[in-house]
């Protein structure tokens, strides 16, 4: 993938059991969107509140919300 130096971008591998993987992609290291997108990265793989919030997201997409 190639990326301008203003660009970064988030990548997400789902495996078949569906465990979830995060790359970041980067135009330019140390860019305010290479530094964006490892915050949200480092967001999505440690916080279980946003995680669960994401969960429910795609729950409610598949219409199936879970309570």
């Amino acid at each position: 993938m190639q990326l301008a130096a203003n660009q970064a971008a988030l990548v997400l591998h789902a495996s078949e059991d569906g465990e979830i993987s995060v790359d970041v992609v980067e135009g330019e290291e140390n860019s305010l969107a290479a530094s964006l997108c490892h915050a949200i990265a480092t967001k999505f793989l440690t916080d279980e509140e946003f995680q669960a919030d994401l969960q429910n997201m795609l729950d409610e997409q598949q219409g199936r919300v879970i309570e």
